[in-house]
């Protein structure tokens, strides 16, 4: 019989590490069910990285991974159109705004969906279509109440947030599907309404933005932000009381293995807006790297993880099967291994390059580029259902 999992452990950063940990070194051992590790091939991995990040960051002043890349997207700076003439902490507070609704709204796309920008004529698709199409939304004042200050997300315009609102400014509909809408249309509201009842986190009348306010209280690690938006937000889930975690019989006790991707992906896209602020942010190599279909792609396309089942590729996956939380946890652990390799030929520290600037540098695109050599449609080497809320 399992035993109970404390939510105190498993809401943090260090239990994602941990219990991947514990997945991992059953790997190495070679008793995992589902999949075998071939650590001699993570070198071939570490050069691809080091090669994409070379390429795309020639001075190797690599940014952090987080939702503000996208809006960047094309070489348009559409960031510097947040909050024009607001104070520091106002702009911070419209930054946060953009980030939690953008980085909710960005669990994939599939991969017809296409976003027509209107103001430049661009088409954009996947995330960096997602954040764009966020980021026009939220500038037309879909998430505020006050149609005199577009650039707010509060919570009386997410309660009130309809499906159809929405999925028109996605650009949502049957010819341009968008995976997952129906879910991602749920979950702002919840999100309304969770903020409606936490005025300690998000004031009164609540606004996402707040989260400035609360979290302003001096230096604070990337892994205590989390842990905030872990209890916070945790709730607009609430078939998933313990987060994003999953089960393997590699873990004794509970069981659970937890990956908190979406909410470390959050985590990641608060940290500008806050340190930009001048809230001093530390230790951010407390978080992980994030459990996605692009870093455990990677992965699976260059061999470093092989399943032991060839018929895997072929069907849609549940994401609570064993068989992908081992996937997912697996790519956490080497995500760690590998940013050592990368750090080492790229010369550089932990403390000078952090996790964060490895994702950003880095594994995400190389895991992207791999797809796109090995699928002409660059879709991940395996399918796993999405209800727009997990991934």
């Amino acid at each position: 019989m399992l035993e109970q999992p404390d939510p105190d452990y498993i809401l943090t950063a260090a239990a994602v590490r941990e219990r991947c940990g514990m997945v991992f070194a059953a790997a190495e051992r070679g008793e995992t069910p589902h999949c075998r590790l071939h650590l001699d091939r993570l070198d071939e991995a570490a050069a691809l990285v080091v090669e994409t990040t070379r390429r795309r960051y020639p001075d190797l002043c690599v940014p952090f991974h987080s939702r503000w890349r996208h809006f960047g997207v094309k070489g348009v700076d559409r960031a510097a159109l947040v909050a024009p003439g607001a104070d520091p902490a106002e702009t911070a507070r419209a930054r946060i705004d953009l980030a939690v609704v953008s980085v909710l709204l960005d669990a994939g796309a599939g991969t017809e969906w296409r976003y027509r920008e209107a103001e430049t004529g661009l088409v954009l698709s996947r995330s960096e279509g997602l954040g764009v199409a966020s980021l026009r939304a939220m500038r037309a004042g879909l998430f505020s109440a006050d149609p005199a200050n577009p650039w707010r997300a509060d919570a009386t315009a997410l309660v009130d947030l309809q499906p159809a609102a929405l999925g028109a400014a996605m650009q949502h509909g049957d010819e341009n599907e968008l995976t997952g809408f129906t879910g991602r249309a749920e979950l702002l509201r919840r999100l309304g309404e969770v903020a409606r009842d936490n005025p300690a986190v998000f004031g009164a009348p609540a606004r996402l933005g707040n989260l400035y306010d609360h979290l302003n209280n001096g230096p604070i690690a990337a892994a205590d932000i989390l842990r905030v938006v872990l209890h916070a937000l945790g709730p607009i889930w609430p078939s998933r009381p313990l987060g994003d975690c999953g089960r393997h019989c590699a873990v004794p006790g509970d069981g659970l293995v937890a990956f908190h991707k979406l909410s470390q992906w959050l985590t990641y896209s608060l940290v500008e807006p806050l340190v930009d602020a001048g809230v001093a942010v530390t230790a951010h190599d407390g978080l992980t790297g994030l459990a996605e279909y692009r870093n455990g792609g990677l992965f699976l396309d260059l061999g470093v993880i092989e399943s032991r089942d060839p018929a895997i590729t072929s069907r849609m996956l549940d994401p609570q099967e064993e068989a992908v939380v081992e996937w997912r946890a697996l790519t956490v652990a080497l995500l760690d291994r590998l940013a050592e390799r990368v750090r080492a030929s790229l010369g550089k520290t932990a403390a000078e390059f952090p996790l964060v600037c490895v994702l950003e540098g880095g594994s995400w695109e190389a895991g992207r580029a791999a797809a796109l050599a090995r699928r002409p449609d660059g879709r991940p080497p395996l399918a796993v259902a999405s209800d727009g809320t997990l991934f």
